[in-house]
């Protein structure tokens, strides 16, 4: 009875039932299989023959597309070749989701550290079309084709790789093909992969040189060390040999990056930027000391409460590291002290202001940061409280971030007051900076880092978990961080982000669609400009399965995920990962300041990325003709339920309509899925696999009740016999 009873329950859950759910350890998927893939690796595994591995030639042979450029330099000869400061570009359909809001952060890289601006193509003669080709390429320069194309194929969706695929488009070549590269590295030629070699010749030096730039072992337009090579030895060795492990890198632009570009296309401001001020020189930045305050803030060095040194320098540098502090000690409750920036002319209506705040006097101390506005009505300013800031002090500089919406021009005003309570030191600022861009939404801090970095196992075991966001929209979610790594990556940093079961669960769409979640590790530079911040995105598609089940990846976590506690012992469902155990090597996290004051700064953003689905423009009948690569209408709709079909490398595809709880899929959006579908689903499956069991329950008590009826009157009729 036992064995029929287990079988009946077997069958039952093979058909019945949903699949296992895995164990926590395995929850994690990588998206780029945990492997740092340079550029050329890529275009490499998919036999891309390009010039320089990654440039497109318009299909003229390489040979003599070499020999008609040996005179050109580090960036492209001529203004033809240029483009204009607003460059159109169109993000073709066939792009990947992530893909396409990456893009869209390079841009916003673009207009923080030079005048380089993009905007949605509308009908100009030239332009960019980004596509999902086969690899990651560009041409260089502006072609004068009318529509140029730029690939970002599958695993190129990378901030650093985007740059620099755009940066060949705007016109430069790689960095070691300068003409004095053999000052600062070397070829091992004898390494490299047969036919190869012309990958790494050098451009002569008679029509121009590199812009008066000092060659650049951290360009990310540098090769790495490994580019094209034929065994397990490097290519490229730099004579300096501290940079071997620094250049390839595909993080952000280097300083010498964004001067050049800015050379080239004589740019004397960037557009996003505003200001920045770490109080390292006496005019403070232009900032002003208030006449409405009783007490001032004062540019110091030391303070005997904290902080011990300034936050720029980490007290590393001889005669030098300043930060501006209010002696709330020596100040009477209720006195203030207001340090208001120079005035400043917004273009975007949007701001991110960040600074260092450090306090050691008394959990009543404030700091309020405040926005003086100027316009017609009110010529001398009116202040709007932007955000109080209060806490009990500490022993360590602290990382904030203010959004700012002005739209006339402004001043930024820091208003310290003195509380109530018994003060030991004040409120300490350093390293301000203001940009037109938008802020994180969440910043998780993990001190003693350098400790967990000695003592911290790989693997599963050396896991840590962030405290618990919410996006915008209402999702909850979380990240991890193995400091180092997995153990097939040991000596990496590896992070990845999941949905968790959050308190607007009920009211949400799932599985959740189209939102991009940002993990950044902060390079900690005083100057926003000059940082050379690590991040990567995953942006949760809908329709994708966990694996070979047929759970959605990114539905609810009650429904998909494990069982997880917060510190506190509170339960909650966290779902499965996605990331990469080769987030960072160790190498590059200390070539940077991403540690400092013995802390790391994990900015944190996720976003709905939804309208990118599709972002083809609409363009007047008049330009028609160059439109020829652009995805238009289907000439006959196949697609159900309202559906709308376009082409997609000559292909119809459809995309479907979703709503707050319900979607369609399949090839023509004929299947519809809802949370109220899936509900009755897993009830019907519950009664049924009730209702079978009973049956089996019953049958079986039945069998056993005849069993035993039949072997008691067998066991009678041989006593008689006996």
């Amino acid at each position: 009875a036992s064995c029929i009873s287990l079988c009946a329950f077997l069958i039952i859950s093979f058909f019945f039932l949903p699949p296992p759910q895995p164990a926590l350890e395995t929850t994690e998927i990588d998206v780029d299989g945990g492997i740092d893939q340079d550029i050329f690796d890529i275009n490499e595994a998919l036999g891309l023959n390009l010039f320089e591995g990654d440039i497109k030639l318009d299909g003229v042979k390489l040979h003599t597309y070499f020999l008609s450029r040996i005179q050109e330099r580090n960036s492209i000869i001529g203004d033809n070749y240029r483009w204009p400061h607003v460059i159109p570009y169109v993000l073709e359909d066939s792009l990947e989701m992530n893909a396409k809001g990456l893009i869209l952060k390079a841009f916003e890289q673009y207009r923080l550290k030079t005048c380089i601006d993009f905007k949605p193509w509308e009908g100009e003669k030239n332009y960019i079309s980004v596509f999902k080709g086969s690899g990651c390429w560009s041409s260089v320069g502006n072609r004068q084709e009318g529509l140029q194309q730029l690939s970002i194929g599958a695993n190129c969706d990378r901030i650093g790789t985007i740059q620099h695929e755009f940066l060949h488009a705007l016109g430069f070549w790689h960095e070691q093909s300068r003409s004095d590269r053999d000052d600062y590295v070397s070829i091992v030629w004898d390494r490299i992969q047969p036919g190869k070699d012309h990958n790494f010749e050098k451009y002569d030096d008679k029509t121009s040189d590199s812009l008066n730039v000092p060659y650049d072992y951290t360009s990310v337009m540098h090769y790495s060390q490994n580019a094209f090579r034929n065994g397990t030895e490097p290519t490229i060795v730099t004579n300096i040999p501290d940079f071997m492990d620094v250049i390839g890198q595909r993080m952000d632009f280097s300083d010498y990056d964004v001067q050049k570009l800015n050379r080239l296309y004589n740019c004397s401001s960037s557009l996003s930027f505003m200001d920045t001020c770490s109080f390292e020189l006496e005019n403070i930045c232009g900032m002003i000391q208030s006449s409405d305050d009783n007490s001032d803030w004062q540019r110091l060095s030391q303070v005997p409460a904290g902080p011990n040194t300034d936050h720029t320098n980490m007290g590393e540098c001889k005669d030098s590291g300043y930060f501006m502090h209010f002696n709330t000690r020596a100040a009477v409750a209720g006195s203030t002290a207001i340090l208001e920036s120079r005035i400043l002319y917004p273009k975007r209506g949007f701001q991110c202001l960040q600074f260092y705040f450090y306090n050691s006097g008394h959990e009543s101390d404030r700091l309020y940061i405040w926005v003086r506005e100027y316009t017609s009505a009110h010529p001398n300013g009116t202040l709007r409280l932007i955000e109080e800031i209060k806490g009990s002090p500490a022993t360590y500089w602290q990382l904030h971030h203010v959004s700012l919406n002005a739209t006339s021009k402004f001043r930024v005003v820091f208003q310290g007051v003195r509380g109530s309570g018994l003060s030991n030191g004040g409120l300490s600022i350093d390293d301000i900076n203001l940009s037109e861009t938008q802020c994180p939404h969440h910043v998780w801090h993990i001190r003693n880092f350098t400790h967990l970095l000695n003592t911290s196992p790989a693997g599963a075991a050396g896991i840590i978990y962030s405290p618990p966001f919410y996006s915008s929209k209402g999702y909850a979610f979380q990240v991890s961080l193995r400091v180092n790594g997995t153990t097939d990556n040991p000596f990496n940093l590896a992070m990845y982000f999941y949905l968790i079961s959050g308190a607007n669960d009920d009211q949400l769409q799932w599985p959740c669609a189209w939102q991009q979640g940002t993990m950044i590790l902060l390079d900690q530079h005083p100057d926003i400009r000059q940082r050379m911040s690590n991040q990567r995105s995953v942006t949760t598609d809908p329709l994708k399965l966990s694996g070979s089940s047929s759970t959605y990846f990114w539905d609810r976590p009650d429904k998909v995920g494990s069982v997880a506690s917060f510190p506190n012992g509170t339960t909650f469902m966290r779902g499965p990962g996605s990331g990469t155990s080769a987030f960072l090597t160790h190498q590059r996290l200390r070539s940077r300041n991403f540690i400092k004051d013995d802390s790391v700064y994990i900015l944190l953003t996720m976003e709905d990325i939804s309208h990118l689905l599709s972002t083809q423009p609409s363009v007047s009948p008049t330009f028609v003709t160059n439109t020829s690569k652009v995805p238009k209408s289907c000439p006959n709709n196949p697609c159900e339920n309202d559906g709308v079909c376009i082409i997609v490398d000559k292909a119809a595809v459809c995309r479907c309509p979703a709503g707050d709880n319900w979607w369609y899929m399949g090839e023509k959006c004929e299947r519809k899925g809802s949370t109220q579908e899936n509900t009755i689903i897993a009830v019907s499956s519950t009664i049924a696999v009730f209702v079978v069991m009973l049956i089996v329950t019953i049958t079986t008590a039945v069998c056993i009740k005849r069993k035993y009826s039949q072997g008691k009157e067998n066991v009678e009729s041989l006593t008689l016999e006996v």
